[in-house]
């Protein structure tokens, strides 16, 4: 099994596990590929808007749930920032579920001295604070967007192209989204600089980013059912936006084979 690439903190946001837009595959390859000493989950790690309104959990799904609480009894420090989506866990903070502690947010120390505030942001969204039919009602746009952006990426895996997000192409070509965007992170930036830290690590809008534009440090995650992103941590504190686009189907089923034990590991290094 291919050793996997250990960092001092990874940042994954807004997975979505329970909508058919939840990229699992790749975040399952990913997590199988990266570790670290802290794992921080930014909110809407499951959409319990969406089980509501229909049960979807195929099993790709429980392996994520189990591949973090796998992580969790190896050492990782897993933390969970619940998000709008997943807004029903808000009721737990302070608890531990396997290991993984929910709270409400986290003052993360990078290697260099630095501090960040973690926070899912949707707080500061006035849509879903202030008019939540309204947040609903896009969420279901969004749905329908990315059930065309499936048959669109079925077509192009048959011509051996990678995935691509039709949304995210959409979203950044709208000016009322764009100026959203920018709205989001000149108000996160600046409840950074409430909380006297460094900077701001977030999610919730779908947009990676790294940026110093505010006068303070704003990261964005970005999400697993668009851009495949996460952040990470290394060990001197840089930060990094690690892109996981690419799908390795083979290499995982030879990694299950590995722990169920049905396959010597010698078979990999051939």
């Amino acid at each position: 099994m291919t050793q996997a690439r250990r960092y001092r903190s990874l940042f994954i946001s807004d997975v979505h596990l329970g909508t058919k837009g939840c990229q699992a595959d790749l975040l399952l390859d990913f997590i199988r590929h990266n570790d670290a000493d802290t794992i921080y989950l930014v909110g809407d790690i499951i959409d319990g808007w969406r089980l509501r309104s229909g049960w979807y959990w195929p099993q790709a799904h429980n392996d994520i749930v189990q591949k973090m609480l796998r992580k969790a009894r190896k050492g990782s420090r897993i933390i969970l920032l619940p998000g709008n989506h997943d807004e029903f866990l808000r009721n737990y903070y302070g608890t531990h579920f396997g290991g993984i502690e929910v709270q409400e947010t986290a003052i993360h120390q990078a290697a260099d001295g630095k501090r960040y505030l973690v926070i899912h942001g949707d707080i500061f969204d006035l849509v879903v604070r202030h008019a939540r039919w309204l947040a609903f009602l896009g969420d279901w746009a969004y749905v329908f967007a990315l059930g065309v952006n499936t048959y669109l990426n079925r077509a192009r895996r048959l011509f051996g192209l990678s995935y691509w997000s039709l949304s995210q192409w959409a979203k950044l070509k709208v000016k009322n989204a764009v100026n959203y965007i920018g709205e989001f992170e000149t108000t996160l930036a600046n409840e950074a600089l409430r909380h006297q830290v460094d900077g701001v690590i977030c999610g919730h809008i779908h947009h990676a980013a790294i940026s110093d534009d505010y006068g303070i440090r704003y990261i964005n995650c970005g999400d697993w059912v668009e851009s495949c992103t996460a952040v990470a941590e290394h060990d001197d504190g840089r930060f990094e936006i690690i892109t996981w686009t690419r799908r390795t189907a083979a290499t995982l089923e030879v990694d299950d084979e590995i722990e169920a034990g049905a396959v010597p590991a010698a078979r990999v290094a051939a």
